[in-house]
């Protein structure tokens, strides 16, 4: 059986012959890696042939996508594949396409290769390594055709890449258990759904409910004492076996957006729990508490009220909001009272900030910073503060047709400069974001000039200062416009949430579990907001970043992580727990 160890001592001629696989038709890889050796983890040696890939000259690139068979293409139909893309593309059955699958799949890769001049790359044994489903496939073809060419040259090496990590896998035997079984949870818990076309899972829907208690049974059977609470957190304890132990609290929240993706939020609480698992089935016990709490809702989706279950955990949940009710008109006391909830029981939730030795949230980056870097996780160093508005334009509605151009008072026209304005500020800083999420224009119609226009902002930044000054730009160039276009301006601010830096103590143990699982230390800011920014509020926290595929996409159904990331991530939060020291000994 070839090992690493057996990779990293034998001759660079026998290294890259033994690779020879792994990158089709493309020997040079290896033998450009052959010099860095020993490695000490596969992933390492992974990135590796990652970078010689990355680094490589477009031509040399071009010619390695030009390596590889179509899907379904002459090549296959002629039994002229390699044994590594027969067995690939015969596991995701293309080989039993019906004539109307196998006509798309020609049309596409003529369509395809006459765009891009370069074949159509997926590693369609997917995520999981079980492999993608025609559909899918056909599905997956048809949204890339769409791309740009230097974006499709990239996501093309992104998939080589992927599909030489399966084939190194196979080559050494190699099973990412953890990640599987993260993966495999995903897929139970993502069936559950409140619509029947999507995964939408609101606050204390039947799919809520069920999903708490699923995440609950999984608790118990990794060695945990488990409880659902008065909010509906799914809470479980992995505990020490000293009478003076403190706790270290992870986890992530469970409930999505409406036709959200499987893995935001959840991935934070599956990890953990596969990790814990880990450590029951070996006997482990550590010298403090774990806590992973599975937050009943971050999302805001049902009643507009985001982060409950976190502001319960340290105390803040306001009980004014239990009486907000949802489109149905069913307030968030009564769902809560049908779940089998007291309400009366929320206070105790709260956490003795002394009682805390840190939070670390494990959560997939939702942006596409890993993926372009070709690393599997990344350390954040700060989640960005949000300051949101929503804004109303009142001008005069008129007529299209007989109201000159230099005479309107056209609010729409007052948005449009407005979203124009916000583009161009917020690109002037790194980690500055600003987005106009909500545009409206209320009875509206074709040939009247739009009297009102309703809109959302929201202003990010990965510090306060940066995006302070945002908002007052924007917020001053609303008014001139408004002023110069005779508009009417009511603005009001939803939400103001300061950046919150992750503690450089806990992102120090992050980054020396990761390098030892063969990674290079990255670190970048979260745009999106996270249930750590409400346990800042009582502990220090940190963050472990994991890499999505798709473009980075998130917020949607086409969200997706391999197992070999799941299982890179799982893999360093192990190593940080079995290593982890408290503050005052860090």
């Amino acid at each position: 059986m070839i090992t690493l160890d057996f990779l990293n001592t034998c001759s660079a001629a026998l290294f890259t012959e033994t690779l020879h696989g792994i990158y089709e038709h493309s020997p040079w890889i290896p033998e450009r890696v052959a010099a860095q050796r020993p490695f000490a983890a596969l992933s390492a040696l992974k990135l590796a042939l990652q970078a010689a890939v990355r680094n490589a000259a477009r031509d040399e690139q071009l010619g390695l996508i030009r390596a590889h068979p179509e899907l379904a293409g002459k090549a296959a139909i002629a039994g002229e594949l390699t044994g590594e893309s027969s067995g690939e593309q015969t596991q995701a059955g293309l080989h039993l396409c019906n004539p109307d699958e196998f006509a798309a799949l020609q049309k596409l890769n003529g369509d395809y290769n006459a765009k891009f001049g370069f074949p159509f790359i997926l590693a369609v044994k997917g995520p999981d390594g079980k492999g993608f489903t025609r559909r899918a496939i056909i599905d997956t073809f048809s949204r890339r055709l769409k791309n740009q060419g230097d974006d499709e040259l990239a996501e093309n090496l992104r998939q080589i890449n992927r599909i030489a990590e399966l084939r190194l896998n196979d080559l050494l035997a190699y099973t990412p258990l953890l990640g599987n079984t993260i993966l495999a949870w995903s897929e139970v818990i993502g069936a559950w759904s409140d619509d029947q076309y999507g995964l939408t899972c609101a606050y204390m829907t039947a799919s809520h409910r069920k999903t708490a208690a699923q995440l609950a049974e999984w608790m118990r059977e990794a060695g945990m004492q488990a409880h659902i609470d008065a909010v509906g957190n799914v809470v479980g304890r992995y505990l020490s076996d000293r009478t003076d132990a403190k706790t270290l609290v992870t986890g992530s929240h469970y409930d999505t957006v409406c036709d959200g993706g499987k893995y935001d939020g959840r991935v934070g609480i599956l990890l953990p729990i596969a990790v814990v698992k880990h450590l029951h089935d070996r006997g482990e016990k550590l010298p403090f508490h774990v806590e992973i709490v599975g937050f009943s809702e971050e999302e805001g989706v049902r009643f507009n009220s985001t982060f409950l279950g976190s502001n319960a955990i340290i105390g803040q949940f306001n009980p004014a909001l239990l009486d907000k009710q949802d489109t149905n008109g069913i307030s968030m006391r009564d769902a809560l009272r049908t779940a089998g909830h007291d309400v009366a029981d929320i206070p105790a939730i709260a956490r003795k900030p002394d009682d805390l030795l840190g939070f670390v949230e494990v959560h997939i980056e939702q942006g596409p910073v890993l993926l372009q870097q070709d690393l599997p996780v990344g350390i954040v160093t700060a989640i960005a503060g949000s300051c949101r508005y929503l804004i109303e334009l009142t001008g005069v509605a008129g007529h299209a047709g007989t109201t000159p151009m230099t005479m309107r008072k056209d609010a729409a026209a007052a948005a449009a400069e407005i979203i124009l304005f916000v583009e161009r500020r917020c690109g002037q800083a790194t980690s500055l974001v600003g987005t106009v999420g909500q545009l409206q224009v209320p009875h509206g119609s074709v040939n009247v000039i739009p009297g009102t226009c309703l809109l959302s902002l929201d202003i990010r930044a990965a510090d306060d200062v940066t995006r302070d000054a945002a908002v007052a730009d924007i917020l001053a160039e609303i008014n001139a416009i408004c002023t110069r276009r005779t508009i009417d301006l009511a603005l009001d601010r939803i939400v103001a949430a300061p950046a919150v830096m992750c503690a450089p103590w806990l992102m120090q143990q992050l980054a020396a579990a990761t390098k030892r699982a063969g990674m290079p230390a990255f670190e970048l800011p979260s745009g999106a907001g996270h249930d750590a920014m409400t346990l800042s509020k009582i502990t220090d926290v940190a963050m472990l970043f994991t890499r999505c595929g798709n473009g980075g996409i998130s917020h949607n159904r086409l969200e997706t992580i391999t197992a070999d990331d799941a299982e890179v991530s799982a893999q360093i939060l192990l190593d940080f727990l079995r290593q982890f020291k408290p503050k005052a000994q860090a």
